[in-house]
């Protein structure tokens, strides 16, 4: 019997040792350690032996399969390791092959725009001013010279938040909110983010904006013609026709809306501008004396004008576009002409 188990441990062993694979290590356990396996079938025959034989044969077989157990174990985590690196080896980089290359980003074409806007007026000596995107009744429409109830009101849409309490439909309140703080001269534009209920292929729900004000001494609506025809033909080009149409605006009197030359048709007239040869650009006007009493200052001293447009507009009649949507809709395809 001590001879038989010898050649049992040694069997076992060295047949776990020449095992090189998952399939060979558990052929070995099935072997020796399974339901009917050679140690499993002794160790059930342990009650037919002599009771002196019986203990020393079974401590002899509990320590055999105690180890081989545990040589299984090693040895099956042994080659996992091993497949491990021959995995990792595979998707190792190549370090020889060329780099891939980082697409780049781009500014968005409402960006661009605003940028270029911008700048025009800060070489013109204006200063940028900030407001919040939520804004009150008074300074959204009371202090603009629009109260309750006014007809105008129903020219913006407005979005609300609570009662009094509105997703600004213009950038104008900034300039209510600079002029209660800063006396004379003020010269500010307003970039900002403003909200309305609208949306189809020319209008969006939020959009952008850029407010301007100019308040001094003497200021006239010729300084008013003069600002916008600059501002026009550096951002569409110098030859650029400009054109002033008479409207109707709550917080300017006189108030105008301005025109461009088509830039698709020359002027010539086109489906993009309705055969007229004209696109309008923005509106503006005089400061209201209203509007001054709301801030404090004295209207028989000083005077100013005001002016609005979108950015959205000016970006579509830049680059051609004739669907506001896909400013924002993130395809790729679009922005990255841009």
């Amino acid at each position: 019997m001590e001879e038989n188990l010898r050649k049992l441990e040694i069997e076992s062993k060295s047949m776990l040792d020449s095992a090189q694979t998952l399939r060979e290590i558990e052929d070995v356990r099935v072997k020796f350690l399974g339901r009917k396996g050679e140690i499993t079938n002794m160790l059930k025959g342990l009650k037919d032996l002599p009771a002196p034989q019986r203990k020393e044969t079974g401590l002899f077989l509990n320590k055999l399969k105690d180890e081989l157990e545990g040589l299984i174990k090693t040895k099956l985590k042994d080659i996992e390791n091993l497949e491990k690196e021959k995995r990792l080896k595979l998707l190792a980089p190549d370090l020889t092959l060329p780099g891939k290359g980082i697409p780049r980003g781009r500014p968005h074409p409402i960006t661009q725009v605003m940028e270029d806007v911008k700048n025009i007026f800060l070489r013109l000596g204006y200063s940028i001013a900030l407001g919040p995107d939520v804004e009150t009744d008074y300074y959204n429409f009371e202090a603009l010279n629009i109260p309750e109830h006014h007809p105008a009101r129903d020219m913006w849409s407005t979005l609300y938040i609570e009662d009094k309490v509105v997703l600004r439909t213009h950038t104008s309140p900034v300039q209510i909110r600079v002029m209660e703080k800063k006396k004379p001269p003020v010269a500010i534009i307003v970039p900002g983010r403003v909200y309305r209920r609208d949306a189809d292929i020319t209008h969006s729900p939020v959009f952008h904006q850029l407010e301007g004000l100019l308040v001094d001494r003497g200021v006239t609506f010729a300084d008013l013609k003069g600002t916008l025809i600059t501002f026009l033909r550096q951002l569409f080009g110098s030859s650029r026709k400009v054109r002033f149409r008479p409207s109707f605006f709550p917080f300017t009197e006189p108030s105008a809306e301005v025109d461009v030359e088509c830039i698709l048709c020359g002027g010539l007239g086109c489906r993009i501008c309705s055969g007229t040869g004209w696109l309008e650009i923005l509106g503006a006007g005089m400061v209201d004396p209203k509007v001054f009493e709301y801030v404090g200052y004295n209207p028989e001293v000083y005077s100013g004008f005001a002016f609005g447009l979108g950015i959205e507009r000016i970006a579509m009649l830049k680059f051609g576009i004739d669907d506001i949507r896909f400013f924002f809709d993130n395809d790729m395809r679009f922005l990255k002409q841009f």
